[in-house]
């Protein structure tokens, strides 16, 4: 049980810096596009695939859950 309880705690702080990043922030656009999303904008049509995005969120939420999970 003490493993769903570092998850829920892991997942709250998570969210917790979520929010402030928004707050602090608003509605500023912060960031932009990495290198390797994928961009198309052909007049009407836009089409956005955040690639590297993706792998880097993964790559860093997997070092945190493997840091709660030891």
């Amino acid at each position: 049980m003490s493993d769903l309880g570092k998850l829920i705690f892991a997942t709250g702080c998570i969210i917790a810096a979520i929010g402030l990043f928004t707050w602090i922030f608003g509605g500023k656009k912060v960031g932009g596009f990495l290198p390797g999303d994928i961009y198309i904008d052909k007049g009407s049509f836009k089409f956005y695939f955040p690639i590297a995005t993706c792998i880097l969120l993964s790559i860093v939420l997997t070092i945190i859950l493997s840091i709660f999970k030891k």
